[in-house]
């Protein structure tokens, strides 16, 4: 075994002491290992300030009147300026300026705050991010506002260090006249045809300010299939008040509103809607009665065809015989799908008039059409 050999001085004499080299081997490792374990872990870098969050901008701001509001909308940011996702709740702020009819929007409107909304107060108006919020003026608002310039902008902010508001840039401005509007429309009526159902209604005649209708300029017709709020789609517009609904399935409930269109000063301004309005159509119209019926004895039987119907709702066809004077009889139990029939119940030597009507899939049954005569020979 191979040693290693040390001395130390004592009392003016050499001490020596004989280590092997596998135990010196292990113990310069151990203090190597040591060194790297305390240069890995056990220093630390400087420490990091906390992430600001400032929200990006918004700018898809958009401002519509309806009735006594204004239907805010805009899209809530998911990242903060740094690029980064926010995580922290999110807060709105709605700000508005009044300006004169016609003035020059200045360089830096005075936007003052209008109404704040707390992280669980906008969610109930989102759809993920999108959000429409119904901003009512008072009824003081709306007088000193009526026929003024409003200048509507939106901004977001976050809680930073002892919950001091961090805040986003302020949006694109959105710039609108409001509008005295008419009141909601009212006698609401319909009458389904066989391809539409029509709907009319009065015009309004007063203003949420009781004064005469000016600057009507329409309507607009909304449709449901349920009546639930927020489930009314706009399907039509008109000069008139009046529309025809030509998308619709008998049987099937449909609710309708309708609000009046108003545009000033390039701003386009709806009444509240109409109320609810529900039409059920029913199928009341039969079939148009077949033509081109033609009928023909051979081979012991009468043979018959005539023209094909060609609405989209047709279940079949009746076909009706008669003698001289007696009332016409159905022939057919079944609906023909096809039209054409083949009558082998005829006796020789007789005279015969046969007659044809359409069916509709809600059992609707046309006129018949012109009979034909048809001899029998002997």
């Amino acid at each position: 075994m191979t040693k290693i050999t040390t001395g130390f001085q004592n009392l003016g004499k050499p001490l020596r002491f004989h280590f092997p080299v596998s135990i010196v081997r292990s113990f310069l490792v151990a203090q190597v290992a040591g060194a790297v374990f305390l240069l890995s872990c056990g220093v630390q870098g400087p420490p990091q300030p906390p992430r600001v969050e400032v929200p990006g901008r918004i700018a898809d701001l958009s401002v519509h009147q309806v009735g006594q509001r204004l239907e805010i909308g805009f899209t809530l940011p998911q990242q903060a300026q740094d690029g980064e996702r926010l995580r922290k709740p999110l807060e709105v702020e709605l700000l508005r300026a009044q300006l004169t009819p016609g003035a020059n929007l200045p360089k830096s409107a005075p936007l003052a705050l209008w109404i704040s909304l707390e992280p669980n107060q906008w969610p109930r108006y989102a759809n993920e991010r999108r959000v429409t919020y119904p901003a009512a003026l008072s009824e003081v608002e709306f007088k000193s506002w009526r026929g003024q310039d409003a200048v509507i902008a939106v901004r977001t902010l976050t809680r930073g260090i002892r919950r001091r508001p961090v805040k986003s840039e302020v949006s694109n401005l959105a710039r609108l006249r409001v509008l005295d509007v008419s009141r909601p429309v009212e006698h609401l009526e319909s009458k389904t045809t066989e391809n539409a159902i029509a709907l009319a209604w009065q015009p309004p005649a007063k203003t949420l300010e009781d004064l005469e209708v000016k600057f009507l300029d329409g309507y607009r017709v909304y449709r449901s299939a349920t009546g639930k709020p927020g489930s009314f789609q706009l399907v039509g517009e008109n000069n008139e008040p009046s529309y025809l609904d030509t998308d619709f399935e008998f049987g099937r409930a449909y609710f309708y509103e309708v609000g009046a269109v108003f545009k000033d000063g390039g701003t386009t301004a709806e009444s509240e809607p109409s109320q609810p309005y529900q039409v059920t159509p029913h199928d009341i119209f039969p079939p148009a009665r077949p033509t081109g019926l033609t009928g023909l004895y051979t081979s012991g039987a009468v043979e018959l065809v005539w023209d094909a119907n060609t609405e989209k709702d047709l279940a079949g066809y009746y076909v009706y015989r008669h003698e001289s004077s007696e009332q016409p009889k159905r022939l057919n139990k079944a609906l023909l799908p096809t039209p054409i029939l083949r009558d082998t119940s005829v006796q020789p030597g007789r005279t015969y008039f046969y007659q044809v009507t359409a069916v509709d899939l809600s059992n609707n049954e046309s006129r018949p059409c012109p009979e034909v005569e048809v001899e029998t020979g002997n």
